[in-house]
């Protein structure tokens, strides 16, 4: 008995992170390919070929956004987006919302952004706990102001969602900056603290 259990958590072990990649994949791919029913009935995929195909949805997509990215990298690219984001400035609640999309977006995948790129340890929820968290950006100046201390922006994470959670102001000094990866840290915070990251020899002293 104590083998047979010992084989099947081998199995468990094996095929248990597969399924788990193909379900994730799958789900990832059908959401995008719902993308395909914005288009006209008329000139959807399915309807001109007469049956579905897994991951087109995904694949044009992809297409759209690289003739999109060839698109605007050339000066007329631009003077088109300019032209475009001065048309929804003039809309005052769509405003508000590209502009806050706009931000949020260049501040994630550029490449000189911040947020995101640093784990950090902050004390949360109370003095007696410490928890992961990503810093996000610095402290507004006029807050730093009126509070007499050096804040930074943080996001506290919820296990083992990571997509929701909550924003904090935290005082430089009262957060601790690991060595750890974004990644790394993400994969603590999905499993609970199940899949800890490999420790480091400590550097050696002086």
């Amino acid at each position: 008995m104590g083998n047979l259990r010992r084989y099947l958590i081998a199995g468990l072990l094996v095929w248990l992170p597969i399924v788990a990649t193909v379900l994730i994949l799958k789900f990832l791919i059908d959401l995008v390919d719902r993308t395909l029913l914005l288009l006209p009935a008329m000139v959807q995929p399915e309807t001109l070929i007469g049956f579905r195909i897994p991951g087109l949805g995904f694949l044009l997509s992809g297409v759209v956004l690289l003739v999109t990215g060839m698109v605007v990298t050339n000066l007329l690219g631009r003077n088109m987006v300019k032209v475009w984001e001065g048309l929804l400035a003039r809309i005052p609640v769509v405003r508000a919302i590209y502009s806050a999309s706009k931000q949020l977006t260049e501040t994630l995948f550029s490449g000189a952004g911040k947020s995101f790129r640093k784990v950090v340890l902050v004390r949360y929820p109370h003095p007696g706990l410490w928890t992961i968290a990503f810093l996000t950006g610095d402290g507004m100046p006029e807050a730093n102001r009126k509070t007499g201390h050096n804040l930074a922006h943080i996001f506290v994470p919820t296990t083992p969602n990571p997509t929701s959670g909550f924003f904090l102001m935290v005082p430089r000094e009262d957060m601790i900056e690991l060595d750890m990866p974004v990644d790394v840290g993400i994969k603590l915070i999905l499993s609970a603290g199940a899949v800890a990251p490999e420790s480091r020899p400590e550097p050696p002293g002086d």
